[in-house]
């Protein structure tokens, strides 16, 4: 991935396939996300690299990626950190023209490759909140999701405050740890939600889980059987947490409510598929069920 580093930003030059309109809309979905704000197609990220917290401003300027540090002037090596989160974030190694060539002749996905072409898959880098957040939305209406990670957040994160504005870091796991159940349960959380979270929280923070343990795993089916042996994680937030963290191309959130209307919306369906209608449908997805399940996520956001 090409970028170069200047005195006051940095340019990251994305693939030829991205789209910097699309990508934004499905960053702005919710009025409610704490993590990121845009504002006049600026997107401002708090990030920490190392101990450092460093407010990002990504904009477009000329197809690129401009990162810009409205507070402070990163190292040279605290910048490396920085363009590789922003890399992971938005998914920019992954080479999307075989998801194309296959979407282009599958009756679902060819409308849907065509409205939102340049839309990559947006990831979730940290571990420890993509679990949470799948945990987080684990059978509720995702309105109802974004207000309790609000919450969470802003109980437990870090902030710094630029022009008035607070830009938020999520909460880290060591902090997590040591909070009670109650804690959580005053936020409205569930009594087992804010058990798993707790548990999770402590797990990462002695180590026993990371993300880079789940890396070494043969492939996709164990690294998802060891998700699922932690309290708390079924299929589905197992296939979430792939998809989102991982970006595994395989991971499919088959269960998953958003996509099962996606797909109800785009056949025109008087009923949403059953699971074994979507393994027909998908047969031809193998290897890009993610960014399928992705593309048909953002079909949601028609009204956004």
């Amino acid at each position: 991935m090409n970028w170069m580093n200047h005195a006051h930003f940095v340019e990251i030059e994305p693939p030829a396939e991205f789209d910097f309109t699309e990508c934004w809309m499905f960053l702005k979905r919710s009025n409610q996300e704490i993590l990121h704000q845009i504002k006049e197609d600026v997107l401002f990220k708090l990030l920490k690299i190392k101990d450092q917290l460093i407010l990002c401003r990504i904009s477009e300027q000329a197809y690129k990626m401009k990162v810009e540090f409205p507070m402070n002037q990163p190292s040279l090596h605290d910048r490396e950190g920085i363009v590789r989160y922003l890399i992971e974030w938005f998914d920019l190694e992954t080479d999307l023209a075989c998801f194309y060539q296959m979407a282009n002749k599958d009756n679902i996905l060819q409308p849907l490759v065509e409205k939102y072409r340049g839309l990559r898959l947006l990831g979730i880098p940290d571990l420890f909140e993509a679990l949470v957040w799948a945990i987080i939305g684990q059978q509720i209406h995702l309105t109802f999701a974004y207000t309790l990670k609000k919450r969470f957040v802003e109980q437990f994160g870090h902030s710094v405050t630029f022009e008035g504005e607070s830009h938020w870091l999520f909460p880290t796991p060591e902090k997590i740890a040591t909070i009670q159940v109650e804690d959580l349960r005053n936020l409205q959380f569930t009594q087992k939600k804010a058990e798993y979270i707790i548990d999770i929280a402590k797990s990462i923070a002695n180590g026993q889980l990371t993300k880079e343990m789940l890396r070494q795993k043969k492939d996709y089916e164990d690294m998802k059987k060891s998700l699922m042996a932690i309290r708390g994680i079924g299929a589905w937030t197992a296939d979430y947490v792939l998809m989102k963290s991982y970006q595994e191309l395989s991971a499919f959130p088959i269960a998953d409510v958003g996509l099962h209307n996606a797909l109800k919306r785009q056949l025109g369906l008087e009923r949403k598929p059953t699971i074994e209608e979507i393994t027909h449908y998908s047969q031809h997805w193998q290897g890009w069920q993610a960014y399928a399940t992705f593309y048909l996520w953002r079909s949601l956001y028609e009204t956004v």
